[in-house]
């Protein structure tokens, strides 16, 4: 399945943090964090180690350059200090989580917000002074503000800062009840192999990881039905702390000069807030026809599986039957849809254990692909101080994560590695994001991040492309008379399609509904019938029954509670088939794209280097340019890509009525 960023600091504020300030936090697999812990009471007065946010000069007289350059200086510094503070604070609390790190927190994230704001308040000072373009940019950053920006109301810092702790936790704590004696459940929780439940199960309820076990490999509908709607009870107590949370920060959304929420996220791409939304459209509608007979042909599996009644062919999906809990992604039934005859890929899992592979080697390898491009070796405090094995003393937040604590090198990465072919993407992909900090490591703080948000995934998603059978040859898990040959290229790629194509529809929609959201477009009374408007326009899913009219499906995503903008994810997807293309035609590979890996190819790493350095000191057209030659985000490649798929697809679909 696919891996998705939690917080990647897609413009200044958000990276000095009011949900984790410098931490790059990136899921993996089927679940989101699990977490027991109790919620956080809201902060007392804090003393944080950061200075009193620094005031433009208070002058009746028009502005000057020179304050401007004082105020951005003075700006920078208690950035800076603030950062790394609240970067260790939300690592001790992902990695030992309690009711007092969880207080840490959201005593750090109100700092944050309170900072953010001040600053982008008092940035507004130098509205209309014509600045060097440098200073304009860094003073655009500020006035954007936080993705979630407190007003300078007292006391709403703090409020939104407890609320958003809250949501989070209330996430990450969340178990249902569930029937323990049930053989179809026990049969897939069994761990022990003995015909119960462990002790993982207690009182009959099961989190979150469990949940997702069973959506994965269970093939009955009223077990899928009965779990997808029990994880869905635990978002429902959400709506009003979220729709409390909404008012807040549409509020400091105002007070910055925005018309809500959605329109401050979508000013950070470097083009008027309405055109990008135009932008994503067009990206989407480039890939739509491989995405719609994707979802045809695995309609038609399903039917096939399940009968008329549970899968009729003219409906959208239901959502619980595609192997994840969010059908954000469908590799879990791709044994449904597996073509006829294919002959079979490689099994990358079964070749970590056969050449006894244990978590720590699965990075050392991830290290090696990326010092085979040019990249100097991670530093010494990356072994030291990463958590790559889950602790048995504790719980952590699970969820696979990049780290920069001090804006330097003391970069991290925080995972409960499994030894499985989707851990060893996921690690090639997560040191693609510390990479990716330490090389604009030299940046003004301002600029310390992805040249877009979508950057930053695109970036460790790229790498995975590389994951092919040769480069499997050439460090010697695989054996070269192993190598499947070109028969075995559809499986490939409708596994691939299955994670990747299925996401893309998700990965956009997120963002529409708490666009609509923000802007009042749905209230708390619509917020969940506006999700599922949107998720059968573009995905073409429902939900397996009718819903409560207080249900809040959206928060039984992650990053709904989590508040972590989804639109980069989207982004990333395009960007990473584009990338992959420019990095494959720069070494001068001939061969099918899916085919072609980079590994070993200094140049392509140098140019990559010289993108990734650029951070956001300039609009991403200018860092998209520098590596691809191009200007605009292009989702074509990803045709290419999958060009052998889609020509399968057609064949199996011409008989079929497809779209919903």
């Amino acid at each position: 399945m696919k891996r998705f960023m939690k917080n990647s600091a897609s413009n200044l504020a958000v990276m000095m943090g009011l949900a984790t300030a410098a931490a790059l936090t990136l899921s993996a697999c089927n679940q989101d964090q699990l977490i027991t812990a109790p919620e956080a009471n809201a902060p007392v007065e804090a003393s944080a180690p950061t200075q009193a946010p620094a005031a433009a000069p208070a002058k009746s007289s028009a502005p000057t350059v020179q304050e401007a350059r004082e105020f951005l200086q003075d700006a920078e510094k208690q950035i800076v200090e603030l950062r790394e503070y609240a970067a260790r604070v939300y690592w001790v609390n992902a990695n030992f989580i309690n009711y007092d790190t969880n207080w840490l927190a959201a005593k750090a994230g109100a700092e944050g917000a309170k900072l953010s704001t001040t600053l982008a308040n008092k940035a507004k000072r130098f509205n209309g002074l014509a600045l060097p373009g440098d200073m304009q940019r860094k003073m655009d950053g500020l006035k954007r503000g936080s993705n979630f920006p407190a007003p300078e109301t007292e006391g709403a810092a703090v409020k939104l800062s407890t609320l958003m702790t809250k949501l989070d936790s209330t996430y990450g704590t969340g178990e249902f009840a569930v029937d323990v004696k049930d053989k179809r459940i026990i049969k897939i929780l069994d761990t022990d192999g003995d015909g119960t439940l462990t002790t993982e199960v207690p009182k009959g309820k099961i989190h979150l990881g469990q949940a997702s076990d069973i959506i994965a490999k269970s093939r009955d509908p009223e077990v899928l039905q009965t779990v997808w709607e029990g994880w869905r009870t635990v978002s429902k107590p959400m709506k009003s702390d979220y729709a409390k949370m909404v008012t807040i920060v549409n509020e400091g959304a105002s007070e910055l000069g925005f018309a809500d929420t959605g329109a401050l996220w979508r000013s950070g791409y470097d083009m008027p807030a309405d055109d990008f939304v135009k932008e994503s459209d067009r990206l989407f509608e480039q890939i739509k026809p491989l995405y719609e007979h994707l979802h045809c042909n695995a309609r038609a599996a399903l039917n096939k599986e399940y009968g008329d009644s549970v899968v009729p062919l003219d409906q959208p999906i239901r959502a619980d039957l595609l192997g994840n809990m969010w059908a954000q992604s469908w590799g879990n039934i791709y044994d449904l849809v597996e073509p006829e005859g294919a002959a079979e890929g490689v099994d990358l899992t079964a070749l970590l254990l056969e050449n006894d592979y244990d978590q720590m080697k699965m990075v050392k390898t991830g290290e090696a692909f990326f010092s085979s491009l040019g990249f100097e070796p991670l530093p010494e405090t990356f072994w030291e101080r990463s958590l790559i094995t889950k602790p048995q003393d504790r719980e952590v937040q699970c969820h696979a994560s990049a780290w920069d604590l001090d804006d330097r090198d003391d970069i991290r990465i925080k995972m409960c590695t499994k030894i499985n072919g989707e851990d060893f993407s996921t690690v090639h992909h997560e040191l693609g994001h510390n990479y990716y900090q330490r090389a604009y490591k030299d940046q003004p703080v301002f600029y310390k991040d992805g040249a877009n948000d979508g950057f930053h995934e695109a970036i460790g998603d790229m790498i995975a492309l590389s994951i092919t059978p040769d480069y499997l040859v050439q460090i010697g898990l695989l054996d070269p008379k192993d190598v499947p040959g070109a028969d075995a290229d559809l499986s490939l790629l409708l596994r691939q399609a299955m994670d990747k194509v299925a996401f893309m529809p998700f990965g956009l929609m997120v963002d529409q509904w708490r666009w609509q959201v923000f802007s009042g477009e749905l209230t708390p009374a619509t917020y969940n019938e506006g999700w599922w408007a949107l998720r059968d326009k573009y995905q073409g899913v429902r939900a397996p029954g009718d819903r409560p009219t207080d249900a809040f499906d959206p928060g039984a995503k992650y990053h709904i509670p989590g508040n972590t903008p989804y639109m980069r994810y989207f982004l990333a997807h395009v960007l990473q088939f584009q990338f992959h293309k420019a990095a494959c035609d720069m070494a001068g590979f001939e061969g099918p794209l899916h085919r072609c890996s980079i590994y070993g190819n200094e140049e392509v790493g140098a140019n990559f280097k010289a993108m990734m350095e650029m951070g956001a000191s300039k609009p991403w057209p200018d860092a998209l340019e520098a590596f691809t030659g191009q200007r605009d985000m292009d989702a074509t490649p990803i045709l290419e890509y999958f060009g052998p798929l889609l020509t399968y697809l057609e064949e199996e679909n011409k008989d079929r009525t497809c779209g919903w």
